[in-house]
């Protein structure tokens, strides 16, 4: 893999900052005309926690572009709502770095005038852009409105273990105490979860072993989705399968009846842990973490760190390991797919002049570069990160590219030196899997190795062979109306999810009707049109 470096028409410069990240702030009118032929852009950025001060920072400081920048920034937590405040007030900056913007979003500023169409300065200055629509085909179709126009540039993140984050983490530990295999089929598991509870596998003579636990309102954590799909898929966020190009809900499926079951026959039978629909992913940490014997035979999380420190020194983590998509009785195994691009976070507004409109899109092609890629996370070589040595092998086994160091591993909860991924990056699969394998998957600086060999293993290619964008573009007035409903719509199938799981609602003919009727008094028949309209626009 080569470096890739941009080439712009002006000269290169170390970036000079006119504001501090409190602030919108600009420079004094000898700074703004200097003559230097440096552009200025008012910018807005979300800056995450745990950057010190973005005026600082030392990828700022040394970004190569001819630009100063006036940020007008907000922390993380509350950038959404000052975002919301600006487009509202009309007192919104030149350029969004983070602006976070839907796709109704975009289709709705876009059409008032407010974000100017990228089309065309992409195609003369996007060197790096042009360039990642040639490698990801799906990637211009995906940011492409309906118009015909691109309003926004996501940051684009190939997290291969992010792609496939529904997965169950189990203890082998115990699973060779008990003579147990890796189970295969939801039947196995069950017996495997039953012998977790009586079998006493963390050996303190007590029946206090969780066999299967989870967390609530958290990353792909709750037991009962995982489960689902061993009878149907389920994403767990739209809820739509496909057959033949058309979109269903699979939540009032028969399959989905037959899911619920097997969930509430363990769920009733202390096989699921009782909290886990209730605790959020503080408590998960505090049970996996605490003092004494582990309890947890097994645990749905996107990655094992969710549950137990993977800190250095810390073990209990390393008992785990994922398991496939269980088979159920009629041959489903399926694994959440969770590939999307997102919303836009670079845009240019009307507020940007003709000059400022170049110097933005310049800006974004450099920052879908590698190098840009590389500095916003690991920031310069030498600290955090270093050139891979002769005969340093990436995860696929070919020559790597990059090694990070293990000050990494400890890199603290206030840092100046990185971006933290804020922004926009173009992050491939073939940057991340271009870093040398290390060692030992099971120590803090393996962690990303691990999860790529877990994902590899059991989930890569689970999926349905179609399935729905968790983003899309519609009509403005469409995208309103389904909004609307999939609250609605959500609410209700995980409420009675939930009910059905925890037999608080039984699963007879009778209640079952009931349910799937309800649907009809949340009109998800025309839910399911505005989706299919936009899937077929899309697939156009």
């Amino acid at each position: 893999m080569r470096k890739r470096w941009v080439r712009f028409a002006a000269p290169m410069m170390v970036l000079a900052l006119l504001a501090a990240c409190s602030g919108g702030g600009g420079g004094s009118a000898e700074e703004e005309e200097s003559g230097d032929g440096a552009v200025t852009l008012t910018t807005f950025v979300s800056v995450p926690p745990r950057i010190e001060d973005i005026s600082t920072n030392e990828v700022t400081k040394e970004q190569k572009l001819n630009i100063r920048f006036k940020f007008d920034a907000a922390p993380s937590a509350n950038a959404e709502d000052k975002k919301k405040l600006m487009m509202a007030s009309g007192d919104y900056p030149a350029v969004f770095l983070s602006g976070n913007f839907t796709q109704a979003e975009q289709i709705e500023y876009g059409q008032q005038g407010i974000l100017k169409p990228l089309n065309d300065l992409i195609e003369q200055y996007g060197v790096e852009i042009k360039r990642a629509f040639a490698e990801d085909s799906e990637l211009k179709a995906a940011i492409t409105a309906p118009d015909g126009n691109i309003y926004a540039l996501p940051h684009v993140n190939e997290c291969f273990h992010c792609w496939y984050s529904q997965k169950l983490w189990i203890n082998k530990g115990w699973l060779d105490k008990l003579g147990l295999k890796l189970p295969t089929t939801t039947e196995e598991y069950y017996e495997v979860l039953k012998a977790f509870k009586t079998g006493d596998p963390n050996g303190n003579g007590q029946q206090d072993e969780i066999p299967l636990t989870g967390a609530f309102n958290t990353w792909h954590a709750i037991p009962a989705n995982f489960l689902m799909n061993s009878f149907i898929y389920n994403n767990d966020e739209n809820f739509f399968i496909m057959e033949n190009g058309k979109v269903k809900l699979a939540a009032n499926q028969p399959e989905w009846r037959d899911g619920l079951a097997y969930i509430n026959r363990l769920y009733s039978e202390g096989l699921i842990d009782k909290e886990a629909f209730t605790q959020n992913g503080d408590q998960l940490q505090q049970l996996g973490n605490r003092d004494g014997d582990n309890l947890i035979g097994s645990v749905t999380a996107g990655h094992i760190g969710m549950a137990f420190s993977i800190a250095e020194g810390e073990t209990r983590h390393k008992d785990y390991v994922t398991v496939p998509p269980l088979t159920g009785p009629k041959g489903v195994a399926y694994a959440g797919f969770y590939k999307s691009y997102g919303n836009g976070n670079f845009a240019i507004t009307n507020k940007a002049s003709e000059a400022e409109a170049i110097a933005a899109i310049k800006l974004a092609d450099y920052l879908y570069s590698e190098e840009h890629a590389i500095m916003n996370e690991y920031g310069f070589e030498g600290k955090y990160y270093e050139k891979a040595k002769p005969g340093e092998l990436d995860v696929h086994g070919n020559p790597a590219q990059y090694t990070v160091k293990p000050e990494y591993a400890s890199i603290g909860t206030t840092l100046n030196d990185i971006w933290d991924q804020m922004g926009i990056t173009r992050r491939t699969r073939a940057i991340r899997e271009s870093w040398t394998a290390p060692d030992d998957p099971f120590s803090p600086t393996g962690y990303e190795y691990r999860l790529f060999m877990e994902t590899a293993n059991h989930y890569e290619g689970r999926e349905p062979e179609e399935t729905f964008p968790l983003s899309i573009f519609m009509d403005a007035a469409d995208a309103k109306e389904a909004n609307q409903l999939r609250t609605q719509i959500n609410d209700y199938i995980r409420s009675n999810l939930a009910q059905f799981v925890t037999g608080s609602r039984q699963l007879t003919d009778a209640e079952w009707d009931s349910y799937v009727k309800g649907f009809d008094g949340l009109k998800l028949d025309r839910y399911l049109e505005i989706y299919q309209n936009a899937y077929d626009q899309l697939n156009k």
